[in-house]
């Protein structure tokens, strides 16, 4: 009788010990059962925020929980992304994550940032948006791309920027080591600031993504003249690339996805990525999302990360340029 109490007991406890202990690979089973905050980097009414936006409410019909978003522009991006590698990793807090400039942002030395890839569990990619070149409508100093790239040879202009190291900033770098024009940095906190600076006379050319100038190009307020990529986009199939015009050096593009702060929980892993993907293929958020100028890409974990670490190996390359 004793033999067996004891073979019992020792059995229970046993039982407790491997429920509580599972090396940190399991959270909470009931994820999620409370509200989960989503930081956008950007101010609202970019391009970063609208699609933030547009999945919001899908996502919450997969996960049966609100999704709040919360505006944190500053630090070209890191005052949200600082604000998540620093948060619990339960799933709560998740962020949206750009690229490059999440990873200029660590690459820079000015900053002096102990942040790299692997403080970021990356759950999925929303959105791939090539880079777009646009003008007040009434510019009147130039018509076209190249006549564009002419004048800034001679003049200066100034050319907004989503932050130091976006994109945006190495596509006009790149405009001026390649074609010897002088194209000055306004850096900003976001498209929404960059595209009222241009539409107010303030700067001379909107330089960001197709999805934060589609809007202001087919409400008058702009023209594009060049998209920076390869192939033409759907939401401006009348302007021309920068690779059929010959520049084939101007070419850039923004991934944003989902990321957590590092040490996720595999089971929150696996509910967050079952639920973003479901969510981002939906196909009534892909249609508003087109309505947008966005243009939907998923991928999954590991796919994500594979993307990040592509990218973070572009802006190895231009490192010297950047003045890394």
């Amino acid at each position: 009788m004793k033999k067996s109490f004891l073979i019992f007991l020792i059995t229970a406890m046993c039982l407790f010990l491997y429920a509580c202990d599972d090396g940190g690979e399991s959270g909470d089973s009931n994820f999620p059962d409370k509200d989960i905050t989503l930081l956008v980097a950007y101010e609202a009414g970019g391009g970063t925020d609208t699609g933030a936006r547009i999945l919001q409410p899908y996502l919450e019909d997969e996960l049966g929980v609100n999704v709040n978003i919360e505006n944190k522009p500053g630090g070209a991006g890191w005052v949200a992304w600082g604000e998540l590698v620093s948060s619990n990793p339960d799933g709560y807090t998740l962020a949206y994550v750009n690229s490059p400039n999440l990873i200029t942002g660590y690459l820079d030395p000015e900053y002096d940032r102990d942040n790299d890839l692997s403080d970021f569990q990356f759950i999925a990619n929303h959105v791939l948006d090539p880079g777009v070149i646009a003008v007040k409508e009434d510019e009147d100093r130039f018509e076209d791309f190249e006549e564009m790239i002419e004048y800034a040879q001679d003049h200066e202009l100034t050319a907004t920027t989503s932050g130091v190291g976006s994109n945006d900033h190495m596509a006009i770098l790149l405009m001026n080591e390649n074609y010897d024009t002088n194209i000055t940095p306004v850096h900003t906190d976001g498209a929404a600031e960059g595209s009222a600076q241009v539409i107010g006379g303030h700067t001379d050319l909107f330089v960001a993504k197709v999805g934060e100038a589609v809007d202001h190009v087919e409400n008058g307020e702009m023209k594009a003249i060049a998209v920076d990529s390869e192939e033409k986009s759907p939401f401006l199939e009348d302007t021309p690339t920068t690779e059929e015009l010959g520049y084939p050096e101007v070419n850039h593009r923004s991934s944003r996805g989902i990321a957590a702060p590092k040490d996720l929980p595999d089971d929150v892993l696996e509910k967050l990525s079952n639920a973003l993907e479901k969510a981002i293929e939906n196909e009534e958020q892909i249609e508003q999302m087109e309505e947008q100028g966005l243009e939907v890409e998923h991928l999954d974990p590991q796919e994500f990360e594979d993307r990040m670490k592509e990218d973070e190996d572009q802006v190895e390359d231009l490192s010297d340029l950047l003045g890394f």
